[in-house]
């Protein structure tokens, strides 16, 4: 087949057969999925306290056991999501996931006890890996090679957009309508549930809009006559690459990184706020959105900053420097006792640089590393380790959040991003990308074997 002359839409250049409407249908999934995906784990600390009565002593737990359950679920299905991608494409996979989100977000409120909930964090997680593995995917799928640092800036823009209309617009919907319904239970209860339900709705919205612009184009044909097994398979294969390791390393602590961001800083806030007696729940929720607002306008801004570093440098060493800056911003929270002082808007300065950073940085090096051919399966498993670090880190932070001190998960977060960072020096050298018109073949990856994909693998 000959391929249709190159194009470029705001500087990108344009893969084949990607029209300037799909690369802005990408944009509006990044911001609408990061938008639904960190409004809901930065609310669920206003439904755990406000709505279920839970214990503050106890709230870095029930954190803590929300978001194991998340990763659970996550850690099972995402490598299924990148086969079945690879296999049917991705704008089938990318609907699932905004239905998915859409419905968890939609009964969250109306659970009755911490076991309910659960499950449907649980559900809501299912549409989250869906949409976590397609967001990086589409990315580097619409536009060549030297664009790809680029593009995955622009989508660290526009999730960052997505995320501050989140933390800033969409947290300050309960307390609206409980300023209009008045005070006590039954008006938190309901304020929840609408807040919830005007979430889910826009959800639902978004995955019918996705229907109808994102592209129907698959990258690799032949994907869809190979089992989903074997696509599975290759995507945990090519971990052989000193360069597709690093890459799986740092969206470990990556994925963490943000995840903590969204979970625990409004949880810090609102133990502390509430505990001081001067602030309601909802009034609590409204002061966490404005700290984590700044780390989210300042990731933002740093997002294309980042991606346009990716496309000037070795894409490992800036992994490299990214990590690094994300391990010193979240142990500095460690120097933070009043997390409504003015203190804390530098760390959440910092911390939204470094978290935007470590994002933007592991996709494009991941797509450098892999053919085509199994670019959803690989990025199925990255995002697997993202879900990994998630349940990792946060498990052991929220733990430690009750036992010790609020800033243990930043803490717990930093010390790994420098283990990836001494993991990196260690293989730098050694990663070497592959060239960008690979042939589309899959015999190097079908042997039972499963031989090395890449001249530095071994």
């Amino acid at each position: 087949m000959v391929a249709l002359p190159q194009r470029r839409f705001i500087g990108l250049h344009l893969a084949d057969g990607i029209r300037p409407g799909n690369l802005v249908a990408s944009m509006v999934m990044s911001f609408a999925a990061t938008m639904i995906i960190t409004f809901l784990p930065a609310a669920q600390a206003y439904i755990l306290i406000g709505v279920l009565d839970g214990e503050g002593v106890n709230q870095g737990s029930v954190i803590a056991l929300l978001a194991a359950a998340a990763e659970i679920a996550m850690i099972l299905s995402l490598p299924w999501y990148g086969a079945l991608a690879d296999r049917f494409g991705r704008r089938p996979v990318v609907v699932v996931g905004f239905v998915l989100c859409g419905l968890g977000a939609a009964l969250f409120p109306f659970a009755g006890n911490t076991a309910v909930l659960v499950v449907l964090r649980v559900v809501f997680a299912l549409g989250v890996a869906a949409l976590n593995g397609m967001l990086a995917t589409v990315a580097i799928d619409y536009v060549r090679n030297r664009s790809r640092s680029t593009s995955y800036g622009l989508v660290g823009l526009f999730s960052g957009l997505g995320a501050m209309v989140a933390v800033l617009g969409l947290v300050r919907i309960p307390a609206s309508f409980e300023a209009v319904l008045g005070g006590g239970k039954e008006a938190t209860v309901t304020a929840a549930r609408y807040s919830f339900l005007i979430v889910a709705a826009i959800a639902l919205a978004v995955a019918a809009l996705m229907w109808f612009t994102l592209s129907k184009v698959r990258v690799d044909a032949a994907s869809a006559r190979v089992p989903l097994t074997r696509l599975v398979r290759e995507g945990i294969a090519l971990a052989r690459d000193p360069g597709v390791a690093l890459s799986y390393a740092a969206a470990f602590v990556a994925r963490a990184d943000l995840s903590i961001v969204a979970a625990f800083i409004p949880l810090w806030v609102i133990v502390h706020a509430t505990g001081e007696g001067e602030l309601s729940t909802a009034e609590a929720l409204v002061r966490a959105g404005v700290v984590v607002g700044v780390a989210q306008t300042v990731a933002t801004v740093g997002a294309p900053l980042f991606g346009w570093l990716g496309d000037r440098m070795r894409r490992q060493d800036a992994v490299l420097l990214a990590q690094a800056v994300a391990a010193v911003s979240y142990l500095s929270t460690l120097l933070i006792d009043d997390p409504l002082g003015s203190g804390m808007m530098i760390v959440a300065v910092l911390v939204g640089l470094g978290e935007i950073g470590a994002i933007v940085t592991a996709g494009p090096l991941l797509a450098q590393q892999v053919p085509p051919v199994v670019r959803a399966s690989a990025y199925g498993v990255q995002t697997l380790c993202g879900a990994a670090g998630i349940l990792v880190i946060s498990t052991l932070g929220g733990t430690l959040f009750s036992a010790w001190r609020p800033a243990a998960p930043f803490a717990v977060a930093g010390v790994a991003g420098l283990l990836v960072v001494a993991f990196g020096l260690v293989i730098r050298r050694r990663v070497s990308p592959l060239p960008e018109d690979l042939p589309e073949e899959r015999e190097s990856l079908s042997s039972p074997s499963l031989p090395p994909v890449s001249p530095s693998a071994g």
